[in-house]
């Protein structure tokens, strides 16, 4: 489950925000005027194809690039005005590996201390911490080049953790990984948020952003197609629904005959009805056998899952543009 503070009853200032952010090469437009927000505490998903625009968000946030519209404050900060201290309150990881192969992890971390100015002593005592914290001891005065995918993946969070960022933005931080470097690195990212730190992430893997993410925002053909919790975004499109299941026929029957709009399965004994799965369609299912006196041995609800959401939005967007007009040239 994701690791969040939504229960805390105390909204969270944001740790960035965007309105109106626009990039375009040439005639291609990438953003077409998106708008984030991303409370403090939080992992923010960004879903998208390849070539949806992600990793040049993720640039501008972090000032490798500039936007060519758009207000941000990333940290507190505006990126425009001070882009100095929105690059001192936040790290970096991207798709491909900052690591330097031809030198040892321990070698790697302290040149990130070196590059953030830390004193020989500070930055030997962070090494040593972070490395251990990553269980990459043992590995520490090894060749980088000798690491798996997954321990170069370790390395290199833990130096960008070297300047003790905020905020931390993950571009496709699984890629290539296999399945258990890729859960081993779900582990970190929530002990980061549990931290206080913010991750904004981006990822092409479904399942990553369904685990990990308090909000998902998905980006298709430069602009934010939906955005909202994983349980939000799974009832956009249809196909939910509750299946009840019996084990006495008689109950059953009588079951069948007060619900409408059912689907019967008589060999199970089992009932679907369409739902979004909201509370309130929950609630009146059962009040409908309430008031039969028919009680359901199991109740299960089926959402659709976040691949089925995906393909929705970005077919659909893809098929609108498709329908619309073309101009004729004069």
């Amino acid at each position: 489950m994701p690791t969040s503070r939504k229960g805390d009853g105390h909204p969270s200032p944001d740790a960035v925000s965007a309105v109106g952010l626009r990039k375009s090469y040439g005639d291609k437009v990438i953003l077409d005027g998106i708008d984030l927000r991303i409370p403090a505490g939080t992992v923010f998903a960004l879903l998208g194809p390849n070539g949806a625009g992600k990793t040049t968000a993720v640039k501008i946030l972090s000032t490798l690039i500039s936007a060519d519209a758009g207000r941000i404050h990333v940290g507190g900060h505006d990126l425009a005005a001070d882009p100095q201290a929105v690059r001192a309150a936040i790290g970096v990881t991207g798709q491909f590996s900052a690591v330097d192969g031809l030198i040892t992890g321990e070698e790697n971390m302290l040149l990130m201390a070196d590059l953030h100015h830390l004193s020989k002593q500070e930055g030997r005592q962070v090494t040593a911490e972070l490395l251990e914290r990553f269980d990459l001891v043992e590995a520490a005065k090894k060749p980088a080049s000798t690491y798996s995918g997954g321990m170069k993946r370790r390395l290199d969070i833990a130096m960008t953790l070297v300047g003790n960022p905020r905020i931390i933005f993950l571009d496709e931080p699984t890629t290539g990984l296999d399945p258990r470097s890729r859960h081993n690195m779900w582990g970190i990212i929530r002990a980061l948020v549990t931290s206080g730190v913010t991750v904004f992430l981006t990822t092409q893997y479904l399942d990553e952003a369904d685990e990990l993410a308090d909000r998902i925002a998905v980006l298709h053909d430069g602009k934010i197609v939906a955005e909202g919790t994983a349980d939000e975004l799974k009832r956009i499109v249809p196909g939910g629904h509750v299946r009840l299941r019996f084990t006495d026929p008689a109950a059953y029957q009588s079951a069948a005959s007060v619900l409408s709009e059912v689907t019967r399965d008589d060999e199970s004994l089992s009932l679907q009805i369409l739902s979004n799965g909201s509370q309130r369609e929950l609630r009146a299912v059962l009040d409908w056998l309430d008031s039969a006196g028919i009680e359901a041995d199991e109740l299960t609800v089926h959402t659709p899952d976040l691949d089925d959401v995906f393909f929705a939005l970005t077919s659909s967007s893809r098929q609108a543009q498709a329908d619309q007009p073309k101009e004729t040239a004069r």
